[in-house]
């Protein structure tokens, strides 16, 4: 573990006296500047412990010294005053009246604006992605010799080479799609003996799995992506790790894991999944504990949030990230698993030194009761406050596949979606909620709609008009399938086109089929629309009662009235348009966005059997 982080530039000069050896340093680098005034810095090397820290830098000094029952580590806070300048820390470690080692610490300059920085918001459409199923734009690192697992494309759930230059390569496709912002999932180290590729299960919260690239390709990427207009979210996991995270060999104290493996017999105890058990006034408190303090599968060990050395580091990791890679978003994967008063620490800390920052948390529950909770604004009866400005939209998503899938009647068909809207009073900020068709842990969209094109037509016109920010999952563009019983390596196969010598490509279109060229096509022209249309971006919404089949809302502002409708019956339906003269003006002019058509909007509207029609009404 002779580590020194050298890739992050961490040390410019250490000078040993005597047998003493930092073998990390994390986090690697801090900014002056910082909202926060302190930084907790942990040092690892044998009996570092027994050593004393000393800094004479001026407007920086070490606040507090803490030790934890291993004495393989140390943890000094900094103190940074706001006039501080830029410039190595040499902080010094000291025994008794010797000094045995000096650290110069890098404390580095902001980029400009980077406090001001704007996250992603429902003027955005957001990509998300699977890196290693994406595109493989460097084969060489493919397999990697320090990484346990090598890569084998034959298999669904081993790793089949996608990486970050794949990414990079992929931005002008994106960029012409019309995506404005990109999620791929984790993309830190996951040293992992099997099923690693989702990156979930991550060994170094410091550093990016070699096999994607390095720290540095991923801030080139994230440089590249905003200069072709596309903002970048980052996934983390404040949750839990993987079993084989550097921590684990010397764990920097016993109670930074919940039921550690030694306890109980050294069996694995698993989390009950039950989210209402937080909010639930009833719940018994073992049935709290099993739902934040249970482990996901045995490979992934569940943290003690609770800790405040640890909460610090994870807290310090994701605003480090944030900082260093030039990011306009994080994605927290299984937000209500981890303890909620560090969630709402956590979330004060980051919306503390990025005010206009924005980070959506992934709570997948179809009651949007257990959803609201975790929204910023929310003034719940508990008092629990939050400061995560989005949450993924899951009732929406369920909602959505129900009003898709079943039939017209009182109680199924569009009424599903017509009611799920009506619980937007209960989120304090609906319109900043994420909406989705699918991700890389639901089947995929198309499947789940039967290969139906005029479902999938009303499922993608939906999303990307409704209230909220939209989010595709890569390859629904092109109407990609999937079994519809959850089937991860299958759910997340190969983009057409991201490997050498593949006979699709979604890129150049060879080989798309008619079904999968007209979906990109769709995808595509409402994307590329969606840009300038203001009455999605900041529009309110209005929407009516099914009627025969058909549902009917609009988008508007002062510039720009959008009105969708849609029509599940086999055969056409006419509307009255006089039902919706409290938002539609008389006798206007259209254009029809999907098909470019004009229509004249006077008395009557006839929407096509199993049609969409969406109408931009300027």
């Amino acid at each position: 573990m002779r580590n020194l982080l050298i890739s992050l530039g961490l040390l410019c000069s250490i000078f040993s006296l005597q047998a003493v050896e930092i073998m990390r340093v994390e986090p690697a680098n801090w900014w002056v500047g910082m909202a926060h005034p302190q930084v907790e810095i942990m040092l690892y090397g044998e009996g570092i412990s027994a050593l004393t820290p000393k800094l004479s830098y001026p407007g920086v000094g070490i606040s507090a010294v803490q030790r934890t029952e291993n004495p393989n580590y140390l943890f000094v806070e900094l103190t940074i005053a706001p006039d501080a300048v830029a410039g190595q820390l040499p902080l010094q470690l000291w025994r008794a009246e010797q000094q045995l080692l000096q650290l110069d610490y890098p404390l580095l300059t902001r980029q400009p604006g980077s406090a001001a920085r704007q996250g992603f918001n429902p003027s955005d459409a957001i990509y998300l992605l699977t890196p290693d199923r994406f595109v493989n734009g460097d084969p060489d690192n493919d397999t990697v010799p320090a990484m346990l697992e090598v890569a084998n494309r034959a298999a669904d759930n081993g790793r089949h080479g996608g990486d970050i230059a794949g990414m990079q390569q992929a931005l002008p496709y994106l960029a012409d799609l019309g995506i404005t912002a990109v999620w791929p999932t984790p993309l830190t180290e996951n040293n992992q003996p099997a099923y690693s590729y989702h990156g979930y299960s991550a060994t170094d919260l410091y550093r990016v799995d070699p096999r994607f690239g390095s720290n540095e390709q991923f801030r080139d990427f994230v440089t590249a992506a905003n200069s072709q207009g596309i903002k970048v979210i980052q996934d983390i996991i404040v949750n839990h790790i993987g079993s084989n995270h550097w921590w684990l060999k010397d764990l920097p104290a016993k109670n930074w894991l919940n039921f550690p493996k030694g306890d109980a017999g050294g069996q694995f105890i698993a989390t009950n999944h039950n989210r209402s058990t937080i909010q639930d006034p009833y719940a018994a408190a073992i049935d709290r504990t099993l739902f934040t303090d249970g482990w996901f599968v045995d490979t992934m060990p569940d943290l003690n949030q609770r800790h405040p050395l640890l909460a610090t580091y994870l807290i310090q990791n994701s605003i480090w990230w944030v900082e260093y890679a030039g990011l306009a978003g994080i994605r927290e994967d299984t937000y209500s698993y981890a303890d909620k008063t560090f969630l709402s620490e956590w979330g004060r800390r980051i919306m503390l030194e990025y005010p206009d920052f924005n980070i959506v948390g992934e709570e997948w529950s179809p009651n949007p009761l257990i959803v609201s909770y975790w929204q910023r604004g929310k003034q719940n009866k508990d008092g629990y406050v939050s400061h995560t400005p989005a949450m993924l939209d899951f009732p929406l998503y369920d909602a959505l596949l129900r009003a898709l899938t079943t039939d017209e009647s009182w109680n199924g068909g569009w009424i599903s979606l017509y009611e799920m809207l009506s619980n937007d009073h209960i989120y304090s900020d609906p319109f900043n909620l994420v909406i989705f068709e699918g991700n890389h842990d639901t089947a995929r969209i198309f499947s789940l709609l039967n290969k139906d094109m005029d479902l999938y037509r009303m499922a993608i016109s939906y999303l990307l008009t409704m209230r909220g920010i939209p989010q595709l999952f890569y390859g629904t563009e092109i109407a990609m399938q999937s079994p519809k019983q959850r089937d991860d390596g299958k759910v997340r196969a190969d983009f057409p086109g991201g490997w050498a010598g593949d006979k699709v490509s979604a890129f150049n279109g060879k080989g798309l089929n008619a079904s999968q060229q007209q979906a990109q096509q769709l995808v595509k022209t409402l994307l590329n629309w969606r840009k300038t249309a203001t009455a999605i971006h900041s529009g309110q919404l209005l929407h009516f009662a099914p009627d025969r089949g058909t549902y009917t809302y609009f988008r508007y502002n002062h510039k720009q009235i959008v009105m969708v409708v849609m029509n599940k019956q086999h055969q056409p339906v006419t509307l009255d348009l006089g039902r919706f003269n409290e938002v539609l003006p008389p006798d206007k002019t259209a254009t029809e966005v999907i098909s470019g058509q004009q229509i004249h909007l006077d008395n009557q509207l006839t929407v096509p059997a199993r049609g969409t029609l969406l109408l931009d009404i300027q």
